[in-house]
C-alpha cells in the first residue's frame, strides 16, 4: 500500500508504519532502547471520517542486554465518507492492536523480535517482526536488516459466510552513515510481497447502465490475488549552529499493480531554550493510478479486474504541521530521569485527479460529477516518561 497520511484500515498495515519507525531508531546507535512509559492520543478528522484513541507504550530492561516492551493501541472509527455514503451508510467500529517485543544487546549489534495482533469486527492482522542492527567503523555507520510476516483474516458484516485470508511479507535494508559531525544521511529499501483476498469487501465500482446510458449501477471490486511494492527512501539530518536542525527526505514507490508514488519532505526543530522547542514540516505526496482502475467502467465486468477505490486511483496531497514540544531533563519527580510532552497538529489537503464525487448534490451525466478533494487534521498529545 502507499503510504500517505490517511489513516489505514488493515492493522497489519498500520504495524508496518510502526516498524518503519522502531526501524528507524534502531539505526541511530548500538544501545538498548531507554526504559519509558510513552502515552499518546491521536485524532484525525476529514474526509468524511473521524478516528481517534489512545496508545500505550511501556519498555523496561531486563538486565544489562535485554529490553522488553508492550504497547497497546486503539482506533475508534466513526466513517461517512465519500465511499460509503455512495453504497452504504454511515458506520462506527474499534480496531484494537496489541504488541509484544524484546531486544537483545550483543556488543555493537541489536537483535529484536516482536509479534502484533490487530482485531476489529470483521478483520483480524497478525505480524511477527524480526531485525537486526550493527554498527560500523566506531558507530559511524549502521546498518539494518529487517523481516516481518503477516497473516490476516478479513469477514464481512452481514454474511457469516464470508471468510478470506491474506499473507504479507515485508524485507527491510536500512543504512544510516555519520557524513560530519552535524549531518546525517540515511537510505531505505523496503520491499512488501502480498498474496490472497486484497480488496476490501464492501467496496464497489460503478459501471454505466445498459438500459440507461443517463444512470449507473454498481457491482464488488476484484483485485490480483499478488502484489509486490518497492521503495527507497533516502534522509538527511543537518544540526544547524542555533539550537536548530532541519530534516530533508524523498521516498519513490513502486509496485506490480501500476502504482508509482513520490513524496517530498522538509522538517525543521528549533530550540526556544532548555525545555522548549517548536517544530514544523511540509510534505507533498503524488502517485499515478492503478492498471485497472476506473472511476466508471463502459459495462458490466469490463475487466478482469475492477476497482474503484480512490487510493487506486491518480492524486496528489500536502501536509503542512507543526507543534510544541516541553522536555524536562533530571527531573525533581521521584523516579522520573526525563519527561516529555508534545502537541503536534497537521493538516492535509488532497485532490483528486480522475475520481469523481458522485455523493455532490445536483444532476450530473455519469462521469461528470465533480473531482473529489477533502483535507483533514490529525492532532497527536503525547507524554514521554523515561526512569
Amino acid at each position: 500500500m502507499v503510504v500517505t497520511d490517511r489513516p489505514c484500515r488493515s492493522g497489519f498495515t498500520a504495524g508496518f508504519a510502526l516498524l518503519l519507525v522502531f526501524f528507524g531508531q534502531l539505526a541511530s546507535a548500538a544501545t538498548l532502547p531507554v526504559d519509558k512509559v510513552d502515552m499518546l492520543y491521536h485524532r484525525y478528522e476529514g474526509g468524511g471520517m473521524l478516528i481517534d484513541g489512545p496508545s500505550v507504550l511501556v519498555r523496561k530492561s531486563v538486565g544489562p542486554q535485554v529490553s522488553v516492551s508492550g504497547q497497546y493501541y486503539v482506533d475508534s472509527v466513526s466513517a461517512a465518507s465519500v465511499d460509503v455514503l455512495a453504497t452504504a451508510s454511515e458506520y462506527e467500529e474499534e480496531r484494537t492492536e496489541y504488541t509484544a517485543g524484546v531486544d537483545y544487546l550483543h556488543d555493537r549489534s541489536i537483535l529484536s523480535l516482536g509479534y502484533t495482533i490487530s482485531t476489529e469486527n470483521d478483520y483480524e492482522a497478525n505480524t511477527v517482526y524480526f531485525s537486526v542492527s550493527q554498527e560500523f567503523f566506531g558507530g559511524m555507520s549502521t546498518v539494518t536488516l529487517g523481516y516481518a510476516n503477516g497473516w490476516d483474516e478479513i469477514r464481512e458484516r452481514g454474511n457469516d459466510t464470508f471468510e478470506a485470508e491474506a499473507k504479507r511479507r515485508n524485507y527491510q535494508l536500512g543504512l544510516s552513515q555519520v557524513i560530519t559531525t552535524n549531518s546525517l544521511l540515511g537510505l531505505d529499501l523496503e520491499v512488501v510481497t502480498d498474496e490472497g483476498y486484497l480488496q476490501n469487501p464492501y467496496r464497489q465500482n460503478r459501471y454505466i447502465d445498459p438500459n440507461d446510458s443517463t444512470n449507473f449501477l454498481y457491482q464488488p471490486e476484484r483485485y490480483p490475488e499478488t502484489r509486490t511494492s518497492y521503495s527507497v527512501a533516502a534522509r538527511a539530518l543537518y544540526y544547524l549552529p542555533y539550537r536548530a536542525s532541519v530534516r530533508a527526505e524523498y521516498r519513490y514507490f513502486n509496485d506490480t499493480w501500476g502504482i508509482t508514488g513520490h513524496t517530498y519532505e522538509v522538517a525543521y526543530v528549533h530550540a526556544l531554550n532548555p525545555r522548549w522547542s517548536v517544530e514544523g514540516k511540509a510534505r507533498y505526496y503524488d502517485q499515478d493510478q492503478a492498471d485497472f482502475y476506473s472511476d466508471l467502467y463502459a459495462f458490466e465486468n469490463s475487466q478482469t479486474h475492477l476497482a474503484r477505490d480512490k487510493e487506486m486511483s491518480s492524486f496528489s496531497g500536502v501536509t503542512l504541521g507543526g507543534g510544541l514540544v516541553y522536555e524536562w531533563k533530571q527531573t525533581s519527580l521521584p523516579g522520573i530521569d526525563r519527561l516529555q510532552a508534545s502537541l503536534l497538529i497537521d493538516w492535509l489537503d488532497f485532490e483528486y485527479d480522475n475520481f469523481r464525487d458522485v455523493t455532490a448534490p445536483g444532476n450530473y451525466l455519469p462521469g461528470e460529477e465533480p473531482l473529489y478533494a477533502f483535507d483533514a487534521f490529525v492532532t497527536r498529545a503525547s507524554l514521554i516518561l523515561e526512569y
